[in-house]
């Protein structure tokens, strides 16, 4: 495969990837980040070049260091003709399947290209799916091919109820010294790699935050390498007071003013967090986000 790694290239990849939104948008928000001081070292590699029909981001060579840290070793792809993905990931030397790592796509025709992949590997695969959330702004990337938001006043969202001001209550950045309580209360984390992965994304991402009473954060959200927003969490006393909802909005309408890309993931059966994030003003997309976890036989499973 190819490297790109000019900035005309990369601009122009990012502009063809809008047309195919929002199955693309793993790979688009990635391309965002990289466009953008690539603080994640991230790479692009396409099959062909002008005209393509697979792109995958990956972390540089340095990063993937620790055969054990799944959050570092994430594999963005993107498809024109995901049916035919096989034969491209079982015989190029693109992915390094001697580590625990992840794939990740908005396509489930990937699935199948992914695990002959592996089984070719001797990789065990294990696949899990979400639904995928986005807001009218992102698809009118793809309507008007251009990758650029319009003013949040063209938007036009009525959110004046979500931006008053609440007495002892304050939205703010979320702080890069509250990682240890985001990484306590993700169901994903709770260990040290994810701690890292979790300064990584708070230091170096878009974040927000409530503050409460007691200037600690009650409610948070964050922003992963492919412009995903998640890590969502409110405290147990704070929930059901729509405290995430109005964190929710005022985070994307900064997103929107700074014209960076994003998009949610909520597993089918979390209601609750489905509500509060259609509260915001998000729906569900036409495609499911979707993840295969991979490992060598000779690494346990998570």
């Amino acid at each position: 495969m190819i490297l790109l790694d000019n900035s005309e290239q990369l601009l122009a990849l990012f502009d063809s990837l809008a047309r195919s939104i929002p199955e693309s948008l793993k790979v688009y928000g990635s391309v965002y980040h990289i466009n953008h001081g690539n603080p994640f070292n991230m790479e692009v590699l396409v099959d062909s070049w002008p005209e393509y029909q697979m792109v995958i981001i990956r972390p540089q060579k340095q990063e993937m260091t620790d055969n054990m840290d799944s959050y570092t070793n994430v594999y963005r792809i993107f498809s024109k003709e995901p049916q035919k993905s096989q034969e491209l990931l079982k015989n190029c030397e693109i992915i390094n399947w001697k580590q625990r790592l992840q794939i990740q796509g908005l396509q489930e025709s990937l699935g199948e290209g992914i695990r002959a992949a592996a089984l070719s590997k001797s990789a065990k695969v294990e696949h899990s799916t979400a639904v995928l959330l986005v807001t009218e702004d992102i698809l009118k990337l793809n309507a008007c091919n251009k990758s650029k938001f319009g003013s949040w006043a063209e938007a036009g969202h009525p959110d004046d109820d979500f931006e008053r001001e609440i007495p002892n209550f304050k939205y703010a950045q979320l702080d890069i010294s509250y990682s240890g309580l985001v990484n306590d209360n993700w169901k994903l984390g709770k260990n040290e790699r994810s701690l890292r992965y979790i300064k990584r994304c708070i230091g170096a991402l878009p974040a927000a935050c409530m503050l409460g009473p007691e200037g600690a954060p009650v409610a948070w959200v964050t922003m992963d390498p492919s412009c995903e927003v998640g890590m969502a969490y409110s405290v147990e006393k704070y929930r059901k007071t729509g405290k995430m909802a109005q964190v929710m909005v005022r985070y994307k309408k900064y997103l929107l003013q700074k014209n960076i890309p994003f998009y949610i993931s909520v597993l089918e059966e979390n209601e609750r967090s489905r509500s509060s994030v259609k509260a915001a003003g998000f729906f569900e997309a036409s495609c499911e986000w979707h993840q295969w976890t991979c490992y060598p036989q000779n690494l346990v499973p998570f």
